[in-house]
């Protein structure tokens, strides 16, 4: 039985370590940033792996020809767009970090 609680408690600490590496690459990530486009590129928005919205850019001529709503609705799109892809390429860089092993809670 000792020698289980010892695997069990090794087996925590390895966990522990994994998730230290995970939320430093978090950190290291979370102002890295993607760039989304909506309406033919004429609306863009950029977002960081942290999920936090840095810039949205509407084309002037495009805003003037299709007016507010479109425009609004292009970067509802674009931004959904940016946070998905962010949250995809977050995922794939921290998969680096724990071997593809997925673990609930811990990523």
């Amino acid at each position: 039985m000792a020698q289980f609680r010892g695997g069990i408690n090794e087996l925590m600490r390895q966990a522990a370590r994994l998730q230290r590496k995970v939320e430093e690459r978090k950190k290291e990530l979370s102002e890295k940033e993607v760039v989304a486009t909506a309406v033919s590129d004429k609306v863009k928005a950029t977002v960081t792996y942290g999920g936090k919205l840095a810039k949205v850019e509407i084309d002037p001529e495009f805003l003037k020809s299709e007016g507010i709503d479109i425009a609004l609705d292009g970067v509802v799109l674009a931004v959904n767009s940016g946070l998905e892809q962010a949250q995809k390429a977050l995922e794939a860089e921290l998969e680096k970090v724990t071997g593809g092993v997925k673990i609930p809670g811990l990523t």
